[in-house]
């Protein structure tokens, strides 16, 4: 089979990575990408699932409570300065 160069743009902290994964596995980086993309051609599809990133219960959270804050501005306490919140804290800590 013939082959050709491509040239790709990767972040460079995520290319530095993926070479020691794929070391551990004994594959060079090109052997690799033509292994993903192989196997996307046998598929006929990208061979893992993607989907986007679900924020965990706590941000769920947090958003909720912005949104509510948002709509009800009055309802929460304000602080005149930085230090006066930071105080605060500090006594109930």
């Amino acid at each position: 089979m013939a082959k050709t160069s491509t040239n790709i743009s990767i972040d460079t902290e995520i290319k530095a990575k993926a070479q020691e994964l794929f070391a551990d596995f004994g594959l060079d980086l090109s052997t690799a990408i033509n292994m993903f993309l192989r196997q996307s051609v046998r598929e006929n599809a990208i061979p893992f699932n993607i989907s986007r990133e679900v924020p965990n219960s706590d941000t769920i959270a947090a958003i909720n409570e912005f949104e509510e804050f948002k709509k009800n501005p009055n309802g929460y306490k304000k602080y005149s300065t930085f230090s006066e919140l930071l105080n605060e804290v500090n006594a109930d800590a």
